[in-house]
């Protein structure tokens, strides 16, 4: 019997039956499988393709999901990965016969992501686009364009949208706890590991994986995330057993990895891994006829939170925003106007009242957080802050004692750093000379952290 080929396989496309879904080897006796994921990509788009691949071929993976392919598969095949590759396929199939307008949803719902400037327009389609197959997106752009917003969406908009969004900050993890965080652990593995834990890999199963500023992973974990995505399992640390993993893939980072791989801070492998498909985002500055939209929807937005009716901008204000560079982008604007609603009586806000930081050529660009910030600190009788400016004395000094002064000093010192960095933590601990972890346990022992 003549094995399957790619001749076969046009015929019955053609023959008019209705197929869930194609499973194809990428070498076949009469062509590539690569040719078949192209052409069933272009007169059968419905149709989801997965390939099936040489252990260790991962280019060759690489080439398939780019070229349209939903999914792939290793040689020797683990039935339990390829049932879960059937499922999510049949899901896929389902998905896009039951949302047939799932293409342009996003396009049509502005709330989702707001802005009417031709990058965002392209932006929601691509979105869309990348929603239907699950290949890994990793995205790039300056702190506060909206990343993880991005990922958000992508998750939502695709079949996987019942299961987890789980988001992680690798850069936001102490080191000997990463293993941990993302494969799990098994009681009584090392000291303090009083019960079994579910790492994000089991946690966000059925779901998407976001791993925002993957660029910070050290190296011994990009070697053990890399084996993971490739072999699609996990062993929790003192585990003797793998587990099959389900999740899809999304990274970030503000850094340009393709730079660290140079210089042999980034594995090149795993680069090539998480950026089958990448996304670069506009910053603020290059869309400015988005800044007004956005600025209405964040001014009605905070004005409900506190309860408050919606300031009235004059236009002064609005020429002050429409042309401040925003090196913090959308974070920086939502700051900007979230202070302002806060600081606000009369309902009238005046450019003086917005305290917008003149940019200068040696202010640190932004790197990726959460979108939590702290409680609003003083600044220097409202003119902008300078790190290095000596701290303002607290009233009373000398009444305060040792601690008590120092708490003030240090408070303060963190105050001009944030402001100054438009609240970015990490930039601000960078500006004072300390690491990430040490700030955030300086604003927690300060009572100054949000949840």
């Amino acid at each position: 019997m003549q094995p399957p080929d790619l001749t076969q396989a046009r015929q019955q496309l053609a023959s008019g039956t209705i197929f869930n879904l194609c499973l194809t080897d990428l070498r076949l006796p009469d062509g590539s499988g690569i040719d078949l994921v192209e052409e069933i990509g272009t007169k059968y788009p419905n149709l989801p393709v997965a390939v099936i691949t040489a252990y260790g071929s991962m280019e060759t993976a690489i080439r398939a999901l780019k070229a349209g392919a939903f999914d792939f598969i290793t040689k020797p095949i683990n039935l339990d990965n390829l049932r879960q590759l059937t499922a999510a396929a049949l899901k896929l199939t389902a998905f896009r016969q039951d949302t047939p307008s799932a293409t342009t949803s996003i396009i049509n719902n502005p709330q989702q992501l707001l802005g009417i400037s031709p990058a965002i327009q392209n932006l929601r389609k691509l979105i869309s686009k990348l929603a239907r197959n699950q290949a890994p997106v990793h995205i790039t752009g300056e702190s506060g364009t909206g990343k993880e917003l991005v990922a958000k969406l992508i998750h939502t908009q695709g079949p996987r949208r019942d299961g987890p969004f789980v988001a992680l900050n690798c850069g936001a993890i102490p080191t000997e706890l990463m293993e941990s965080e993302f494969f799990g652990h098994k009681k009584g593995s090392f000291t303090g590991a009083t019960t079994d834990k579910q790492g994000l890999f089991q946690t966000a199963a059925g779901g998407t994986l976001f791993l925002d500023e993957v660029a910070d992973l050290p190296l011994h974990m990009q070697v053990k995330l890399l084996r993971a995505i490739q072999e699609k399992t996990i062993r929790p640390i003192g585990s003797q057993h793998e587990i099959s993993t389900n999740i899809r893939l999304i990274s970030a980072t503000h850094k340009n990895i393709a730079q660290l791989v140079t210089k042999g801070n980034f594995r090149q492998d795993l680069f090539y891994r998480i950026h089958v498909i990448g996304i670069e985002l506009p910053p603020l500055r290059h869309r400015p006829e988005d800044i007004p939209i956005l600025a209405k929807h964040l001014l009605q937005r905070f004005a409900t939170q506190n309860g408050t009716t919606i300031p009235v901008l004059t236009a002064e204000a609005w020429h002050a925003l429409n042309n401040h560079p925003f090196p913090g982008n959308v974070r920086e604007l939502s700051n900007i106007l979230e202070r302002t609603i806060a600081m606000c009586e009369s309902g009238l806000v005046q450019a003086s009242d917005l305290k917008l930081t003149p940019p200068t050529d040696t202010q640190p660009q932004a790197t990726s957080q959460s979108n939590s910030k702290p409680h609003e600190l003083p600044t220097n009788n409202g003119n902008p802050p300078n790190p290095l400016d000596p701290p303002i004395p607290p009233p009373n000094n000398e009444t305060l004692g040792l601690e008590a002064s120092l708490e003030q000093v240090e408070r303060q010192l963190i105050a001009n750093a944030l402001e100054t960095t438009h609240w970015n933590r990490t930039a601000a601990a960078k500006m004072l000379g300390i690491s990430f972890r040490a700030l955030r346990y300086r604003l927690q022992k300060l009572g100054l952290e949000t949840e």
